[in-house]
């Protein structure tokens, strides 16, 4: 098949540190390339990939100290895909939903959605009101839920491939880990609580985001004095496999509808358990008492550190294998784009 993969131009693809989006897009690419798929990447120009790569800005706009508004070339990525839509089979948005006025007359029965965010703000509702035909995927099931009348025409769970967070049976850091973000919805000052609580060290590999800096410096970095608590800042993909892989268990205390939560699949392909909070889409991907557990309160929480160090990092990464590898996500995908393809020939045939 012809694909044209279209990612967000924020960060390149694979991104250089934190940026989710853009690195199960490369995953995605990449595989389908082994396949032996047609591919074409709209990315920015710094992006590595196996596919052709059209850039679309010089390099990712969140590290381009010179970008200002980032609306022109998200445009302008836009009109490249929209010139060679003629050339594909399928396109596959990751970018939201910049190109949904064009979707009937440009890309009619050829164009999907990933909808990688959160869909629980009041105006999103009526904006999918008027365009209830474009096609959607969901990352979870709960992400659908406050739009649940749209065109979803399938969910697919991201994948890692299997050398991304090496498995490690035998953890030796002895430390509670948390990754991602440090914003008020990921908790970060639960992760702290939890760790003191137990007795453990904590350690926190997470960006700050601009709109974050306060938060962090008011909230968070008062409660990193005493050295129980060690903050690593942002770091890349090569090396999430020690700091995940070394770690008794993730912290994942989120207080927010996730639509996925990749670190959880992240700290799974190690072996290493999670210890969730019951909101947006952990339920789905964490199976508790196997993979780590599902929690509801601090003392829960608590509680399951100790839980989880019975938990075998075997079954962790067998079942991480199973049903988050790349392998797995590529097929589901594929099955979509088939099914977009032959729906298109039926409606000319008709």
């Amino acid at each position: 098949m012809k694909i044209a993969q279209v990612a967000p131009l924020m960060e390149s693809v694979p991104p250089r540190m934190y940026g989710g989006t853009e690195r199960v897009v490369s995953y995605l690419t990449e595989e389908l390339v082994r396949l032996g798929h047609d591919v074409t990447l709209y990315a920015s120009g710094d992006s590595v990939t196996s596919a052709d790569l059209v850039p679309c800005a010089p390099r990712a706009l969140r590290l381009d100290t010179e970008v200002r508004d980032c609306t022109p070339y998200n445009m302008l990525q836009l009109e490249l895909v929209r010139k060679a839509a003629a050339d594909f089979d399928v396109v596959h948005f990751h970018t939201d939903f910049t190109h949904f006025p064009l979707a009937g007359a440009v890309f009619d029965g050829q164009a999907l959605t990933t909808l990688h965010g959160r869909l629980d703000l009041p105006e999103y509702r009526g904006f999918f009101n008027v365009f209830p035909d474009a096609p959607l995927v969901s990352i979870s099931q709960h992400q659908r839920t406050p739009i649940a009348g749209a065109n979803w025409i399938g969910t697919v769970y991201h994948g890692l491939p299997p050398s991304v967070c090496k498995f490690n049976p035998n953890p030796r850091g002895g430390y509670l880990a948390f990754l991602g973000r440090i914003s008020p919805e990921k908790r970060p000052d639960r992760a702290i609580e939890i760790a003191r609580r137990v007795g453990m060290p904590l350690r926190i590999a997470a960006k700050v985001d601009r709109v974050d800096r306060c938060y962090f410096e008011t909230h968070i970095e008062p409660m990193l004095a005493g050295g129980d608590v060690e903050f690593v800042g942002e770091i890349g993909e090569t090396e999430k496999s020690d700091f995940l892989g070394n770690a008794q268990a993730l912290l994942f205390p989120i207080d927010w509808p996730e639509p996925f939560g990749i670190v959880m699949i992240e700290a799974m392909s190690c072996g290493t358990p999670c210890i969730a909070w019951r909101a947006g889409s952990v339920p789905e991907i964490v199976d508790d008492g196997l993979t780590g557990r599902v929690v509801d309160s601090l003392d829960a929480a608590v509680a399951a550190v100790q839980e989880v160090r019975h938990l075998n990092r075997h079954a962790i990464r067998a079942q991480f294998e199973h049903r988050f590898s790349v392998g797995r996500m590529t097929r589901d995908y594929l099955h979509i784009y088939r099914s977009l393809v032959e729906n298109a020939a039926d409606r000319v045939a008709a």
